[in-house]
């Protein structure tokens, strides 16, 4: 099983972006998929999390802004981000787990698949 995470990039304050992970040699229902980030200087948090079955899981920072969805026909798992902040600022990665509770997704200390970081820098 691999991901393949992408669409980061540079936007102003207040622009958007939207990462995607794709899984490759499974399938995303049998995943939960979280997406994490790392900011320089600052501890890994965790961001959002969807499952097929149960749902999709923000962390309060970026909850109303943030929006999780998945096109299975593509086996890709999208995180739309919008009114992005320089707070936002951080390399994110995608990781899937079999057995993830969404809502542990910042907190798990092991996953079982990681997807490489892509870039997000938000200034002006």
């Amino acid at each position: 099983v691999q991901l393949q995470a992408s669409g980061g990039g540079s936007v102003q304050p207040g622009g958007s972006l939207t990462l995607s992970c794709t899984i490759s040699g499974s399938n995303l229902d049998y995943f939960a998929i979280g997406w994490l980030r790392r900011a320089p200087g600052k501890e890994r948090e965790g961001v959002s999390c969807f499952s097929s079955s149960t749902g999709e899981y923000y962390e309060e920072s970026v909850k109303g802004r943030f929006t999780v969805s998945a096109d299975k026909a593509k086996n890709t798992v999208f995180l739309q981000m919008n009114n992005l902040g320089p707070e936002d600022t951080a390399v994110y990665y995608c990781v899937a787990d079999n057995a993830m509770i969404l809502s542990s997704v910042g907190t798990r200390s092991a996953y079982k698949y990681w997807g490489q970081g892509t870039q997000v820098t938000v200034s002006s």
